[in-house]
């Protein structure tokens, strides 16, 4: 490939990477029109949305490590990084896919990809509160923690509000359609968890069954 077309390539990629990623300011302040164009505009990317996920896997880190131990009484040297970030992970990916099996059932417009764009976006208000709520947290004292605790519920109910909106967009669904959508993915996830613990059981059994019957022939054979 020509070298000049390939930097004009990858010119272009970051290029739209960058206009992807400022995009969820606009999406933080027009979430109607943010969300619809994110995916039906394509206006969205999911290179974007995996990094606004990972800048929420480090705001949650940061707030857990930097946060005044006024009013945070963790012991940094006890998490577990791994857990903590399996602890957003899992729940998201595992509503992505309860919400996307739902909704393709109930004429939902969205692909799982935008599902997911949708979740990632919809994080951009926990992001832009919680870093500056970690760093005030060092000059203010235990009277004054009150504060911390109506921003912190502000981050996470202005984060949920847009997760229901993101669902009404890109599905295309009325606001009720969307809270009830939204509700049988909670559903769908407590299902799909336990199927999962229910296979892996089942699998558990099938091996120390193959196991003790092993033994059981050795035995005999010797």
């Amino acid at each position: 490939m020509n070298l000049n077309l390939k930097a004009k390539i990858n010119k272009q990629s970051w290029t739209r990477y960058w206009d992807s990623l400022k995009y969820s300011l606009y999406v933080l302040t027009h979430p109607f029109d943010g969300f619809w164009d994110l995916t039906h505009e394509k206006r969205g990317t999911l290179a974007a949305a995996n990094t606004l996920l990972i800048l929420t896997f480090m705001t949650n880190l940061w707030n857990l490590r930097f946060e005044s131990f006024l009013f945070n009484a963790t012991r940094w040297e006890r998490i577990n990084i791994w857990s903590q970030i399996l602890g957003i992970l899992a729940p998201l990916l595992l509503y992505v896919v309860a919400n996307w099996c739902l909704t393709t059932l109930f004429d939902g417009k969205g692909r799982m990809k935008d599902v997911y764009m949708g979740m990632c976006y919809s994080l951009t208000p926990y992001i832009l509160i919680m870093n500056p709520v970690t760093i005030i947290s060092n000059v203010l004292t235990k009277e004054e923690g009150a504060f911390l605790a109506y921003f912190e519920v502000i981050a996470l109910v202005w984060a949920g509000a847009w997760i229901l909106i993101s669902v009404m967009q890109i599905h295309d669904y009325s606001l009720m359609k969307a809270i009830l959508a939204i509700a049988f993915s909670v559903v769908g996830m407590m299902i799909i968890v336990f199927l999962i613990m229910l296979f892996f059981s089942l699998v558990s059994d099938a091996v120390l069954f193959f196991i003790s019957v092993g033994k059981e022939l050795i035995f005999r054979f010797n």
